[in-house]
């Protein structure tokens, strides 16, 4: 039985053939839905706004442990992606509008900064600005090449978030340096959902 369906839709560079469930998320109350990885923590395609868009692109692109699926089948998970997530589990956090993106800050260790991380291309150890990690050595924290990095992102976003960056120079050189950088190594079209953020990150002093 051929599996592969067409699928307007290019695979992201590096990311065909995992075995992967579907998610979505909603941008200004319209629905796109994703391909996960949820073994490995990584998207696994382009935000598609299509149902059916999305189950042909999973057909021809994903697959499941025992190997590639109809796209009858992906239809099915697809439609279970709407009112489901096995990443949220409240649907408030896979809903975004333009306007919210532009004006707040993610929540540290929310669902938003999980999906850049699981779509960025970054490699913190060698993509990050020097006066990034020249910052982590000023607050005595876990730097670009550390394992902790995320947990340092974090912080630093939580005391900019009460205290504002003026206040605090180093963790808002952190939280901005690294969440700049991580968006403009998205792949595909995932810049929908960040380019807002960009926006509002160079809009704070």
């Amino acid at each position: 039985m051929n599996t592969r369906s067409a699928s307007p839709y290019e695979p992201l560079p590096g990311r065909v053939g995992h075995v992967a469930g579907i998610e979505s998320l909603t941008l200004d109350g319209y629905r796109h839905y994703f391909g996960f990885d949820h073994r490995s923590d990584l998207v696994v395609s382009p935000l598609i706004d299509d149902p059916a868009a999305m189950a042909a692109f999973a057909a021809a692109h994903l697959r499941q442990s025992d190997g590639p699926r109809d796209r009858a089948y992906w239809a099915a998970l697809v439609a279970d992606a709407v009112d489901g997530s096995a990443l949220a589990d409240d649907d408030g956090e896979r809903e975004f509008t333009t306007d919210g993106l532009r004006t707040e800050l993610p929540e540290p260790g929310g669902h938003l900064l999980y999906l850049l991380d699981a779509a960025t291309d970054l490699d913190p150890a060698t993509d990050l600005p020097a006066d990034l990690a020249r910052a982590c050595e000023r607050l005595d924290r876990a730097g670009p090449e550390d394992d902790d990095f995320a947990d340092t992102v974090d912080d630093c976003l939580e005391t900019v978030a009460v205290h504002g960056p003026l206040h605090h120079p180093d963790e808002w050189t952190v939280a901005r340096g690294y969440l700049t950088a991580a968006i403009a190594t998205l792949p595909g079209n995932w810049g929908l959902l960040f380019t807002p953020l960009a926006e509002g990150l160079t809009r704070i002093p």
